[in-house]
């Protein structure tokens, strides 16, 4: 994989290169991979693959008028011509006042932070052989499972380099180091499957391969023989398997393009109550490790822990350059930098906050609830926050945890949900966005 000095060197060539060709402003990203992935099913090797890839992507401006292109060809003669073909098409594109790069004065400068997410670790087949093969066996001990659905595991590494022609060159590696392993489950009423996982940006932060498989058993034999709930209104408790879905949804809609477009349902609520008091959600880039972790964002800007939700109030959005200038507010410092088009904006390691309550107190908090352990479909409309979702699960009555449900659906809105719901005190960092155990006090439950 390319080193940081050549990726750095590669990135600010092709800007310069750019200007020199007659681009008023442009910046560049290269980004490199490999990936290393040993699937076993019933005890033998299913799948082994490597990858390795450089691609680059070209963003040039022609005063307010701007064009993006990307490769994967690194010779001089390739970037000659898409440096051409891109100018070419800036020039034809309709001008957009919100067009630009980052603001100057706001460039990170100095040495980036380090948050420690490489450890250098080169992926070894037969390694990655053994914990696949591991977490099969765990999975096929628990009493009740009858088969696999496979296991596997990964190791990656990644290369990223940014710069623009008005003074930014930086980059930065990471790695990262997966386990995944699935079962299924039998009895005369049925079959049902589950599965479990876990990823590190260091190995030795990663779940045994034994007990990744024993939770994907597990999980798979508890859901025999469902039922399904009598349908109405009742509270819902979200395991943070899934409770981070709607923190996903809170991303989406609190993205600056979103509110600019006015196709949020939080369009009018900066600065407004939009959880319950006490409710405080982070998104923190510099959490050393952490699986979202970044020393800077996708347009060269400095990063830094912010409180999103504070106190239940909305306090800011993720907004990159060309989204800010639309809303007349400052760039965030979220910027997300793909191959393609222009940089959008989002969250890191985006994380709901604990409460006060542990999960067992939420459980017992009404004499009837519904866990749900797993969501299915897309049903969410950002734009007027309602909210319909596939879901499987668990009854709960007077705090226990009962018979498995599946083939049902929760509804409600987000806003309501959001103003409602309560966070237990069971948070676990195990993912980029993350959420304790949440309860929302009412949603409407029916057979799916």
């Amino acid at each position: 994989m390319i080193e940081k000095k050549d990726a750095c060197d590669f990135a600010a060539g092709l800007v310069e290169k750019a200007i020199k060709a007659g681009a008023s402003a442009a910046d560049a990203a290269i980004v490199a991979t490999r990936s290393s992935e040993v699937e076993v099913r019933d005890g033998e090797l299913e799948d082994v693959s490597r990858s390795e890839g450089r691609k680059y992507a070209l963003r040039v401006f022609d005063g307010q008028r701007m064009a993006s292109v990307s490769g994967a060809d690194l010779d001089g003669n390739a970037q000659s011509e898409i440096i051409a073909r891109a100018l070419a098409m800036a020039r034809e594109a309709p001008e957009d006042p919100y067009a630009g790069l980052a603001p100057q004065d706001m460039l990170m400068t100095g040495d980036a932070p380090d948050v420690d997410i490489d450890d250098g670790i080169e992926p070894d087949p037969e390694a990655l052989k053994e914990r696949a093969l591991a977490a099969e066996a765990a999975a096929l001990a628990v009493e009740g499972v009858t088969q696999s659905t496979g296991s596997s595991a990964t190791a990656a590494g990644r290369m990223i380099a940014i710069a623009t022609s008005h003074g930014f060159v930086g980059g930065y590696s990471s790695s990262s180091h997966n386990i995944y392993a699935g079962a299924l489950a039998a009895d005369d009423a049925g079959k049902e499957r589950d599965s479990h996982w876990h990823g590190t940006r260091h190995l030795e932060d990663l779940e045994s391969a034994e007990e990744i498989g024993r939770i994907a058993g597990e999980r798979a034999v508890a859901r025999l023989n469902p039922t399904k709930p009598k349908a109405g209104r009742m509270p819902v408790l979200f395991d943070p398997k899934v409770a981070n879905t709607l923190l996903g949804h809170l991303a989406g809609a609190i993205d600056a393009s979103a509110v600019a477009r006015r196709t949020s349902f939080l369009k009018d609520m900066l600065g407004e109550r939009v959880f319950a008091e006490g409710v405080d959600i982070i998104d923190d880039p510099l959490r050393p490790r952490g699986v979202a972790s970044h020393p800077f964002d996708g347009e060269g800007l400095p990063v830094a822990r912010v409180a999103m939700v504070e106190d239940g109030i909305l306090k800011s959005w993720f907004a990159s350059s060309t989204a800010a200038r639309q809303l007349g507010i400052r760039p965030t410092g979220h910027a997300k930098r793909g191959i393609s088009g222009s940089p959008g904006a989002g969250p890191s390691n985006f994380v709901m906050q604990p409460g006060a309550r542990s999960r067992e107190e939420l459980l017992g908090a009404f004499p009837q609830a519904l866990l749900v352990t797993e969501l299915i479909g897309h049903g969410t409309n950002l734009v007027t926050g309602d909210y319909s979702r596939g879901a499987a699960g668990f009854l709960v009555e007077n705090g226990e945890i009962g018979r498995p449900v599946s083939e049902i659906t929760i509804a409600s809105n987000l806003k309501d949900m959001f103003a409602t719901l309560e966070p237990g005190n069971d948070l676990e960092l195990r993912r980029g966005t993350e959420s304790p155990t949440l309860l929302v006090p009412e949603m409407t439950v029916a057979a799916g």
